[in-house]
């Protein structure tokens, strides 16, 4: 999640907790349940279920959060008062793509702007965000539309005097 991120949270060791773990290195797959929380620096992906793929040469290709309602945050430099949040019934992070997918009741926080809809896909690198109807998605709650809030650049009191 490297544009909603801290440079050096994927150089931090990534830490699991769960109630279950189901690993298969040869597949590559790594399946968690109940209460499952995993941290990586500033980031932290809530679930019922998460699910971690890799790459045949070991590194982390997609993880998947499903819940109700999955969760993740990251501070995005350092400094920043509050991390951007994001909600959904899934999550998906595709590490290789740059892209993080929230799909049914997807909502994403950033310094008190808020964007809400069926599915939010998010480039990292190009810092990007697309929202709109989850089509070939099974969704809970249907949004026909996309719903933002943007709240207004606060003045410095140098710019209200002036």
């Amino acid at each position: 999640m490297s544009a909603w991120a801290l440079p050096t949270d994927s150089q931090q060791p990534i830490r699991i907790q769960a109630d279950d773990a189901q690993l298969d290195d040869k597949q590559g797959i790594a399946t968690y349940k109940g209460d499952v929380v995993i941290t990586q620096g500033s980031m932290i992906v809530k679930g019922n279920t998460v699910t971690l793929t890799r790459t045949k040469d070991g590194a982390i290709d997609v993880v998947t959060s499903v819940g109700n309602l999955a969760y993740f945050e990251q501070l995005q430099k350092v400094g920043d008062p509050k991390p951007v949040q994001g909600y959904g019934v899934t999550i998906q992070y595709h590490a290789q793509q740059n892209r993080i997918i929230l799909i049914d009741k997807a909502k994403v926080i950033n310094d008190g702007n808020t964007t809400e809809g069926e599915k939010i896909v998010y480039d990292t690198v190009k810092q990007v965000a697309q929202a709109g109807r989850a089509t070939g998605n099974a969704i809970t709650a249907p949004r026909p539309r996309i719903d933002m809030v943007i709240q207004p650049k606060q003045k410095t009191d140098q710019q209200k005097a002036q």
